[in-house]
């Protein structure tokens, strides 16, 4: 069931997603009992574990077309999150049942919540119809390729398309600043592949470097800096980052989410800067 979350003072241009919370707790209040795995067969895609895209929700007929930036990521650990495009959400899940390829499995979303605010790109009917069908009880599975459709038992059907991850390569990555918050001092790196090089910025000096990937693993060479002198607290961290060059490191893509794990064991993030 859904239940309302932030953004409760609203304009009048946003009182069509309110009717989003109540047309949705009408759907259904099944409890997810944390039973199931969301692996399917070998030659299908998992259900859990991957980010999502929304391409459309068709209710009673009409079909809704989502927003880009619309999606879902239903975890192992029985809870999903996602965003409208606009608003963002989240529940208990459970998935269950044996269905090879992808095909099915039930998903199960329970006790929904939804934030409340009023995007003009996204069409509060798109809402509405996305929030009526993942409650309306035990969604079906069907796949074919990298897109998963799920259907309620009154054949309302969500499309979902598996999201690409962003390229090592090409991407201006915003790495977390150790010791900093926000975006105060932010390290943005960009790696080549046809140069194999790194540069960018720390969070005081330029930088660059060889950087040549094998294996899902970075090897950097000895980093060369401007000598630009800041404040001790950008210093001290940029000094952290360097820490990371002339050595190996791991990496990991997880849609816009880069990691960074030097030999020593310092885990860095980095977010695709768009």
């Amino acid at each position: 069931m859904y239940r309302q979350k932030q953004q409760r003072s609203m304009t009048a241009t946003a009182a069509a997603v309110v009717a989003l919370v109540p047309l949705a707790a009408a759907c259904g209040s099944e409890k997810a009992d944390g039973s199931g795995s969301g692996s399917v067969g070998a030659d299908g895609p998992r259900v859990t574990g991957v980010r999502w895209s929304i391409d459309s929700v068709t209710v009673d007929g009409t079909t809704h077309r989502a927003p880009d930036a619309a999606h879902v990521r239903i975890d192992d650990g029985g809870e999903a999150a996602g965003s409208t495009g606009c608003n963002s959400f989240s529940a208990r899940a459970a998935v269950e049942g044996d269905g090879g390829a992808g095909d099915g499995r039930r998903v199960r979303l329970s006790d929904a919540v939804f934030t409340e605010k009023a995007c003009a790109k996204t069409p509060a009917d798109f809402e509405k119809s996305l929030g009526r069908a993942l409650t309306a009880g035990p969604l079906t599975t069907g796949s074919e390729g990298d897109r998963l459709t799920l259907t309620t038992a009154d054949g309302d059907t969500v499309r979902l398309s598996r999201s690409q991850d962003a390229p090592l390569h090409g991407t201006k990555w915003a790495l977390d600043v150790p010791g900093q918050k926000g975006d105060k001092g932010r390290a943005r790196l960009t790696f080549d592949q046809d140069a194999k090089t790194v540069s960018g910025r720390l969070p005081c000096n330029h930088v660059n470097a060889r950087a040549t990937v094998s294996d899902g693993r970075i090897t950097l060479g000895a980093p060369s800096t401007t000598r630009m002198m800041c404040e001790g607290s950008l210093m001290d961290a940029e000094k952290r980052l360097l820490g990371l060059f002339d050595g190996k490191i791991d990496y990991r893509i997880d849609h816009e989410n880069l990691t960074l794990t030097s030999e020593d064991g310092v885990t860095v993030g980095a977010v695709a800067d768009r």
